[in-house]
């Protein structure tokens, strides 16, 4: 059995007065989960791609990843750093990526953004996150306990075939960290996420902003714990929350027993159109 909360609050431009904010949710969440999630953006969402630029931290020399560390270590937790964003010393690019801290404090996992979002969803925004961002390229499963995870950011929740592969590869667990945007997580987020958990008989938690953020963009919330039936455990609705849940691995078993899909990959011929 392991013990998941999930944290939803809105990240500010500043970093460290987002660290001081979530500290005490983070503390909180501890009493009760080995897991704690953070979403996407976790500590810093800028008020433009200009301040981006200028504050971005480097990946081994990060306020929000020392800070967050701290916290994993000082609370005896695995902790999720939905997505921190950073640039990389050996091209100086950004990459958006999550980090999984064990509970002595050491980074367990990392992720890098498989799918930018570049869209237009009609809140009077673009956005363009290939302008700023190196796009990942290598899907990843971390061990917490004895609980297979596949991690994933935000956007990646719109392209099945990734989470396929993470469930075929092994996991049980998905965690989709995000900013959805409010007016595309009104039309997509609760059936996208429960699509995913049942088509890949895993558990899904998702850790999201909420609010208005520096740049403008208002975020959806509702951060959701998900079993693999597809039923939600726990939604966090609007503004600061934390949600918790304690996901057993037989719901895991008997859901892929029910609905074997994951163990179906007939060959298919190319598309005949006509």
């Amino acid at each position: 059995m392991l013990t998941v909360a999930a944290i939803q609050y809105c990240a500010g431009d500043d970093a460290a007065k987002t660290l001081a904010h979530i500290r005490p949710m983070i503390a909180k969440a501890a009493e009760t989960a080995r897991l704690v999630t953070l979403p996407e953006a976790a500590t810093y969402l800028a008020a433009s791609r200009e301040q981006l630029a200028e504050r971005a931290a480097w990946e081994d020399d990060s306020l929000s990843q020392r800070s967050l560390s701290s916290c994993a270590r000082d609370f005896d937790i695995w902790l999720l750093a939905g997505s921190l964003l950073l640039r990389r010393r050996d091209s100086g690019k950004l990459v958006n990526r999550s980090l999984l801290l064990a509970p002595d404090g050491h980074i367990a996992a990392s992720y890098d953004k498989i799918h930018m979002f570049d869209a237009d969803v009609g809140d009077g925004q673009t956005y363009r996150e290939s302008a700023s961002f190196d796009a990942g390229n290598v899907p990843t499963i971390a061990q917490i306990d004895d609980m297979p995870t596949g991690m994933t950011i935000c956007y990646d929740l719109r392209f099945p075939h990734l989470y396929r592969q993470l469930a075929q590869d092994g996991a049980r667990l998905l965690l989709v960290p995000a900013a959805f945007t409010a007016t595309s997580g009104q039309a997509h987020w609760h059936v996208l996420l429960r699509a995913r958990a049942i088509e890949t008989g895993c558990f899904v938690v998702a850790p999201a902003q909420s609010g208005i953020h520096a740049d403008g963009r208002k975020t959806f919330g509702h951060s959701l714990i998900i079993s693999p039936w597809g039923e939600i455990l726990a939604d966090a609705g609007d503004g600061d929350a934390v949600i918790h849940a304690a996901l057993d691995q037989s719901a895991v078993l008997q859901a892929r027993r029910s609905i074997p899909s994951l163990a179906t990959n007939p060959e298919i011929r190319p598309t005949k159109i006509v």
